[in-house]
């Protein structure tokens, strides 16, 4: 079902762009009130036809690979709320800072590019919201660049931003959508050279394994490894999928499968601790995936469960490859040691005990047959480096 939730509405302002989604600004309050988008909200795809209702039409499977899921739209931020797939497809409007914070922190936009989208569109809110009032809106920009602290992009996006704050809002939204409008561009880079690497290293329709999700929710069109997965699919040369379920919230049975079916793409998911094995048994020619961080040396911070999946790889003699823009490259942190990984608490594992919940792992260098980004492609299996 097809929903939005709207927070305070914003102005006219801003860098609404042709195609983006979302129909026009809502009048409702910041109860989070609701209302169903049908095929005459401006935004969604042309095969949403007229006069079909569009949460219909992503029941019957309406490929949407369009559509932006975080954007400036009228004075605020819409996304789409993670939290709520594949059951709902809800668009949340944000006006307020704290309400953007609340939604990056509860996972509701997610993934290493569209945070760092998030974050810049979050000093755009802080400037208008905060107006006139410098020491509120350095604390609301400060509270946006720390709301979770593993990904770099988060702080990146945030930092380029603020840098315009002395230009006036105007200046700083500006910067924050070409954040957005680079991200676009480095998902179309990233497909192309990673498909023609696929391809070089494991033939001319390889089976892949992936991890959590990298696809357009994580990076506001396309996505990372995912977007090589779409190429893939898109040149006839994808010979299946395996999804790993990433728990314990389920990014990859939810949201990564979510993508693959509205791309037609036939999948399987698989359970977290059965991929190591699946690659052993030769039930995929190379594992690709995302990350968070990747450090100069090469390491590579991403979701819990990329360490076993690298593992499984040496041992199968299959490639593991990393897609990621260079906006996730963070030259500053020499190795994963130095990187802080977030811990999510007990309560998303189980109400019963303690638990232990890291968000990532770190994935040293010398397990990565190479890196991907959206300029080159760095093969540290021959020594090469970032």
């Amino acid at each position: 079902m097809l929903r939005q939730r709207s927070h305070d509405p914003g102005g006219a302002d801003g860098c609404r762009p042709e195609g983006a989604f979302g129909g026009p600004s809502s009048s409702h309050g910041r109860t989070a009130a609701r209302r169903r988008l049908g095929a005459a909200d401006s935004g969604w795809r042309d095969d949403v036809k007229s006069g079909v209702d569009a949460s219909t039409a992503v029941r019957r499977g309406t490929r949407l690979p369009r559509m932006r899921t975080i954007d400036w739209v009228d004075g605020g931020v819409e996304l789409i709320d993670q939290t709520a797939l594949p059951g709902e497809l809800i668009v949340q409007r944000v006006t307020a800072v704290a309400d953007l914070i609340a939604a990056i922190r509860s996972l509701a936009v997610r993934g290493a590019p569209a945070l760092g989208v998030a974050g810049a569109f979050g000093v755009a809110l802080a400037v208008r919201e905060f107006a006139g009032d410098a020491e509120g809106t350095a604390r609301a920009v400060r509270a946006v660049e720390v709301a979770r602290p593993t990904a770099v992009n988060l702080a990146r996006g945030v930092r380029r931003a603020a840098a315009r704050l002395d230009d006036g809002p105007e200046a700083v939204l500006a910067e924050a959508c070409a954040v957005r409008d680079e991200e676009i561009a480095a998902s179309t880079a990233m497909a192309a050279f990673g498909a023609d690497l696929l391809q070089e290293l494991c033939g001319e329709r390889p089976r892949v394994l992936t991890h959590c999700n990298t696809g357009a929710l994580a990076a506001v069109v396309g996505g990372t490894a995912l977007a090589v997965v779409f190429e893939l699919h898109r040149r006839g040369a994808l010979a299946g999928v395996i999804a790993s379920e990433t728990r314990p919230l389920l990014q990859g049975a939810r949201l990564t499968a979510w993508e693959l079916d509205k791309a037609g793409i036939q999948f399987r998911v698989a359970v977290d601790s059965a991929g190591p094995f699946l690659l052993a048994r030769g039930e995929a020619d190379a594992v690709i995936l995302g990350a968070d961080r990747i450090c100069a040396n090469g390491d590579v911070i991403n979701k819990v469960g990329t360490y076993a999946h690298a593992l499984g790889s040496r041992r199968a003699g299959v490639p593991f490859v990393v897609v990621a823009p260079e906006s996730t490259v963070d030259m500053d942190t020499p190795d994963g040691g130095a990187v802080e990984i977030e811990d999510r608490g007990s309560a998303e594992v189980t109400p019963f005990s303690a638990a232990v919940n890291p968000a990532f792992d770190i994935t040293p260098h010398d397990l990565v047959t190479a890196i991907v980004t959206d300029r080159r492609v760095v093969r540290l299996d021959r020594g090469e480096k970032l």
